[in-house]
């Protein structure tokens, strides 16, 4: 019915917290690690880069149910949009959909990003200490 408006709202603050961060890091910070002894550089994803990860799952998965619901006739083009909120009874059990598959979807797909973002530190650290290991040996 309206599951998909729980991730569209997240999707939205991630969002703004994304550019926010964005402009922060461009500001004050540098994305890349320069080593000093030998003038090279270790790529690191700044965190407004896996924040968008999280935007892109976010909003694409927010796109493809709504396109579904559509499909399915639950959302049309007139007010009030979503054929669930024309009477009470039926406007409870979307509420109750939103709370409970919406709010599932949105966690779901943040524990995901979570586990993308520990993966992609832990080869950042590995890629790190490499580089580490051999200016040290040379």
């Amino acid at each position: 019915m309206a599951c998909f408006l729980v991730p569209a709202a997240e999707a939205i603050v991630t969002t703004v917290a994304a550019k926010v961060i964005e402009r922060k890091e461009k500001n004050g910070g540098s994305v890349n690690i320069d080593n000093a002894a030998s003038g090279s550089k270790t790529a690191k994803t700044p965190f407004s880069g896996k924040l968008r990860w999280l935007n892109t799952m976010l909003w694409g998965g927010s796109a493809l149910l709504l396109l579904e619901h559509v499909w399915h006739g639950e959302v049309v083009p007139w007010f009030p949009f979503l054929t669930a909120a024309a009477n009470a009874e039926d406007a409870a059990a979307m509420l109750r959909e939103m709370a409970t598959a919406g709010v599932g979807m949105a966690v779901l797909v943040t524990l995901v990003w979570a586990g993308m973002v520990a993966v992609s530190s832990a080869i950042e650290k590995r890629a790190d200490k490499k580089q580490t290991a051999a200016e040290r040996e040379s």
